[in-house]
Parts: C-alpha cells; structure tokens; sequence
C-alpha cells in the first residue's frame, strides 16, 4: 500500500510542479521578454510538448509488456522489449525532429508574419526545440520503464527536477536581457542532461545491460501492434485538446476563446489529477493480470474506482461551488462573468473523462488497447461535429455542452471491464491483445 500511495504521489507531483511552475514564471518573463517574445516562447514551448507527446506515444505498449515481462522474471525478454522500444522512439523522435526543422521558417512566417528579426528568434527557436524533441523521446524510454517497475519516484525527481531547473533558467536569462534563443539553448541542454541521468539510473537497474537500440523482430512486431493504437489516441488527444479553442477563435473571435479556455483550465485537474494518481495502477495490473486469480483482481480494481469517484467527486464539487469565485478573482470580474455561462458543463465533461480513468487503465493492462482506442476517436470524433453543429445555434455554451460527448461515449470502457471482472474465477486473466507475451515474445 506504501509504495502505491507513493507512485500515486508522484504521478499528481509530475502532473502539477511544471504546469504551476508556468503559472509562476509568466508574469515574469512577459514583463522581461515583452509579448512578442513571450508569444515565441509559448508557441515553441507548446511545440516541444505537443511533439514529444506524439514521439513517445509507444510508451504504454513499453509498460504493459515491461511490466508482464519482470512479473515473470524474463530478464530476456525485458532487455528485449527496452532495447526495442529505444529503437522505436529514436526512430519516430527523429523523424519529428526532422520534420520540425525543415518546417521552422514556414512555422515562423506565420507565427511573426511583420517582423523580420523575430522570424529570426522564432526559426532557430523551433530548430533548437527539434532535437529537443528526440532527447524527450529517448528519456520517455526511460520514465515508462521504471513506470512499469512501479518505480515512479526514480523517474519523476529527475525530470521535474530538470523542468524547473529549465523554467528558473529562463526566468533568470529573460531577467538579464537575454532573448527566446538563448533560454531555448539552455532549456535545451538542461533537459539532455536531465535525459542522461535518466538513461544512467535505467541502465543500472536492469543490471548494467545495454540500452543501445536493437529491433528485435518478434519483440518489435508485438510492441508495434499494441503501440501503433496507443499512438494513436496520443496523436489524436493532441488534435482533441486543441480543436475546441481553434473552432471558436476562429469564429467567435479571441474574446470567447479566452473566456472558454481559461474554464478548460480550471476544470482540467479533475481528470488531470485523477489519471495521474491512479496511473500506478497500470503497470501494477499489467504484472498481475496473468498470474493473480480474478477475485484478488476484482478486490483491487473496484477499490481503485472506489478511489476514482471520490477525486472526481471532491474535484467536480469544489470547482462547481467556488469556481466562478476563482476566475473573478484570477482574471476580474468581466471576463468570469462570461466563463460563468460555460463552467458547469465544462466541469461535467471533465468529471466524465475522469471516471474513466479505472476502465482506461485496466483495459490497457489487459491488452484491450483497441477497444479503448476506437471509444476514445469515437468520442473525440462526435465531440467535434456536435461542436461545429451546435456553434452556430447555441453558440460558446453549445460547444461546451458538446463537451459532454466525448465522456458519456467512452463511458463504454465498463462493458468490457464488466466482462473482465466478472468471468468465471477458475482461470487467471489472460492478456487479450493480438500478440500475446507468452507467443511472440
């Protein structure tokens, strides 16, 4: 129990620390940068993310078949499945950091479309936030993998260690004068160092073997099948958390889109926080699945989603009561009065998002990687044309209420969970996804 309410700890620490460490720096490096810069920062800075989230998006198939591998104690196979899935993320963060660089002076056109010398900062910005984005795909390796040793600790300092340590340089670089290039640089090598560490630490725990990327057929065939589906929702995550505000910036104008956006964050915690505790319970199902009996799997899963409705409810709750509050007071009364008319069906969307989060979880962990991904591009998919159909109708509160989709379809999860927890207790479960462990690797 001790080391799950760790894990669960420092899934809400990697979560929280960077996001509210931004909230902290803005106001500095707006006032140092001026809004220009500060734009430039944002945008790349926002690049970084959105890349790194596509070019680690195998990270799930890596705990799964990590964490099902040290359950059986298959060194063999576990060495496998690393040392592949450091070929896979080199792979994909190589091509997206080579995508990014031959697209940077289209990017920075667009981005400064008058100034001459600010296309200049925002091109080699995004050229030095490209390789960036490859070292962030390698240290994904490394976080999965302890992830799915259940060692969330080893993997979490480090990086939130080198995140802020990024951020208080930024903050001290903008405070001296110095410009996005030169706080991208040391953002740069601050986050390779920190990748390093990381690389050092997984290299000594699975006892000084080699992390040098090899494609194992049978272990790269059986990571792709899984991976390609959790790659998928990551990619389409990305297009989902961002559609929304495009349609109504682009329609209504920035007025709307700032009202709206600043509710998506206030609300954003409650599946945010949700999914980050219980991660542990991932890897944790993933090594038991095929060898706890079903009733010891029930018992831990049902008390998982015991925990998950009391965050969602406790969440959902006090940002429904004193939500409207906050804004007035975190952005004035003008701008709340209008987020006011969108907050409660924001909040409701994300409460449905976050009582998925056990049914996520524990399907992945059985191998049920494309059922959870067809509900998730489904709701993602319905959410977008009930919002582009209710735009012009009901407006912003139609777009938010059309929120609401997107939780109740993937709400589904359970009926295959329901199946899972409730199957004849004479077997152990079974991994279901196409490759099983036992065959192919």
């Amino acid at each position: 129990m001790r080391t799950h309410i760790s894990n669960a700890a420092y899934g809400v620490l990697d979560y929280a620390v960077y996001p509210m460490g931004m909230l902290l720096a803005a106001p500095i490096l707006l006032k140092h940068l001026g809004v220009a810069q500060f734009g430039i920062w944002v945008v790349v800075t926002a690049a970084v993310s959105a890349g790194s989230i596509i070019a680690s998006g195998f990270g799930d198939a890596n705990i799964q078949y990590v964490a099902s591998a040290q359950s059986r104690g298959d060194t063999g196979t576990l060495h496998r499945v690393v040392r592949s899935m450091m070929g896979i993320n080199l792979l994909l963060g190589s091509m997206l950091a080579l995508i990014v660089w031959l697209l940077g002076p289209f990017a920075a056109r667009h981005v400064v479309a008058s100034d001459i010398s600010l296309q200049r900062v925002c091109l080699w910005s995004l050229r030095i936030a490209s390789p960036l984005m490859l070292v962030r795909a390698v240290e994904s390796v490394c976080i999965s993998t302890q992830r799915a040793f259940e060692r969330y600790g080893a993997a979490v300092r480090t990086s939130i260690l080198a995140r802020l340590m990024a951020l208080a340089s930024a903050v001290a670089l903008a405070c001296r004068d110095h410009g996005v290039i030169s706080i991208m640089a040391v953002t740069g090598i601050l986050i390779a160092l920190g990748a390093a560490v990381q690389l050092v630490e997984l290299r000594k725990r699975l006892g000084g073997s080699s992390l040098l990327p090899w494609f194992d057929e049978r272990t790269t065939k059986a990571l792709v099948s899984f991976g390609v589906f959790s790659w998928t929702q990551a990619a389409a995550g990305v297009v989902f958390s961002q559609a929304d505000r495009l349609i109504l910036g682009i329609s209504l104008g920035a007025t709307a889109v700032t009202s709206y956006a600043l509710c998506v964050q206030m609300a954003q915690p409650i599946y945010g926080i949700t999914a980050s505790g219980l991660h542990f319970l991932f890897p944790y199902l993933s090594g038991r699945q095929a060898l706890a009996p079903p009733a010891a799997l029930r018992k831990s899963i049902l008390k998982a989603f015991t925990i998950n409705l009391l965050l969602v409810a406790v969440g959902t709750v006090l940002i429904l009561l004193f939500g409207r509050f906050l804004l007035h007071l975190w952005v004035g009364e003008a701008i709340a009065e209008r987020a006011s008319t969108v907050l409660a069906p924001i909040v409701w969307s994300f409460a449905l998002l976050g009582l998925n989060v056990t049914g996520y979880y524990t399907l992945l962990a059985h191998g049920h990687v494309r059922t959870v991904t067809w509900l998730n591009l489904a709701g993602g998919t319905v959410m977008l044309l009930m919002m582009i159909w209710a735009l012009p109708r009901t407006g912003i509160h139609g777009v938010a209420v059309a929120r609401l989709s997107f939780g109740l379809i993937t709400l589904f999860m359970y009926c295959p969970l329901l199946r899972i927890l409730f199957r004849a207790t004479s077997a152990p479960l079974q991994v279901t996804s196409i490759y099983p462990l036992g065959e192919d690797l």
